[in-house]
């Protein structure tokens, strides 16, 4: 019987399932889709290739567990910040100041390599899916705010919020950034909601 490197059998089975997400990830992000394959997956998170399917039944299917993976911790940080937030416009900051800050860990990274890829069809739906739950926060302020043209406008503010996201992820520093776009976005919904420039 192989050894096991936790105190229960399911435990150990959790590590190595999470041993491989986090190698895949990595290897998703410095080389794309490409270089996710259930050997080069093993290999990076020290298995041999018979014990990934063991987790995973192809490149796909441990796309697809990258994918499911991504997005919970960070709509989570997202619910806990918005959660403690009063009001819309209290909302909508933290929104930004959280997924800047999210970026700024490089939380966003697998979900930038995975939205650049050729994926299958069911991952990009899934993908697509997960997205509209991250984006509704931002949707549920605009909208309680009274911005016209809600879906161009929340368009047009992620435009906004992905620019500064980029800029954290280049080396920007996170407090000017996060203070920029937050000037950027209160004006912008303020020009919009009163028109008053």
């Amino acid at each position: 019987m192989p050894k096991i490197s936790a105190p229960t059998v399911a435990q150990h089975r959790v590590r190595q399932r999470d041993a491989l997400l986090h190698a895949a990830t990595e290897l998703l992000v410095s080389g794309g889709v490409s270089s996710v394959t259930p050997a080069a997956v093993g290999a990076a998170a020290g298995l041999a290739r018979p014990s990934v399917y063991q987790y995973f039944s192809s490149g796909a299917d441990i796309l697809a567990a990258v994918v499911e993976d991504a997005f919970p911790r960070a709509n989570e940080s997202l619910r806990v910040a918005l959660d403690a937030a009063v009001g819309p416009a209290a909302k909508l900051d933290a929104y930004v100041r959280e997924t800047l800050r999210l970026a700024a860990e490089g939380a966003h990274r697998p979900a930038a390599a995975l939205a650049a890829a050729q994926l299958p069809d069911e991952c990009l739906a899934r993908l697509r899916e997960l997205h509209r739950e991250q984006a509704a926060p931002l949707l549920d302020a605009l909208q309680t705010l009274g911005v016209p043209e809600l879906q161009l406008t929340a368009r047009l503010l992620g435009g906004v919020i992905e620019a500064a996201m980029g800029a954290i992820e280049h080396g920007a520093s996170l407090a000017v950034v996060t203070d920029l776009t937050l000037a950027l976005v209160r004006a912008a919904v303020e020009v919009v909601t009163t028109g008053v420039h």
